[in-house]
């Protein structure tokens, strides 16, 4: 009986072990900045606020799905940035700040960042990409599901972006994407 009992903790610590291992590492953009300094790799940026349904619903199944946890963390540094929050901002030499925040809409509708504007995001939620460089590629707006993600992740880890020049390849590059995440 006690062997059972300690190897259905030795399954169950296995397990937390496997579902901490596959969480998104998520730092601040700064962060990320530097960490491409000593390991040059793209920057994943969610933008979200915190009234967004779809953006929890991003949270909750798509970035906790182990594939999309895995490949983030191999091919990129992630960074969660509310698009409506208080926090300083500094890219390219420049500080962003939210100066018409109101903390009494913390988890409401609230003034939009001066670095969520600077990107153009407009809608929520938005993912942002960034090259090794630290220098903006492009935004992709909307809700996606794992397999959905996969596809850009893959686009821009690749830099088959760069062969792109027209919407009509891109479409191609859409219709032959196998995806491998699972849903």
């Amino acid at each position: 009986m006690m062997k059972k009992i300690t190897l259905g903790l030795i399954a169950i610590f296995a397990f937390s072990l496997t579902a901490v291992a596959q969480e998104i590492n998520w730092v601040t953009l700064e962060q990320a900045l530097e960490l491409q300094k000593k390991e040059p790799k793209k920057i994943f940026m969610d933008v979200y606020t915190n009234w967004c349904g779809p953006c929890k619903m991003l949270d909750k199944n798509t970035f906790q799905n182990p594939d999309v946890a895995t490949y983030v963390n191999e091919h990129y540094y992630a960074v969660k940035f509310n698009a409506e929050g208080n926090e300083e901002v500094t890219y390219k030499d420049q500080t962003f700040k939210n100066p018409n925040y109101d903390a009494a809409k913390a988890n409401r509708r609230n003034s939009s960042h001066e670095f969520s504007r600077y990107l153009k995001v407009q809608a929520y939620p938005t993912m942002v990409f960034f090259d090794e460089e630290g220098g903006f590629i492009s935004p992709i707006t909307g809700y996606l599901k794992p397999q959905q993600l996969e596809l850009y992740l893959k686009l821009f880890q690749s830099d088959k972006h760069k062969e792109m020049t027209s919407q009509e390849q891109f479409n191609e590059y859409f219709k032959s994407f196998t995806p491998t995440f699972k849903e």
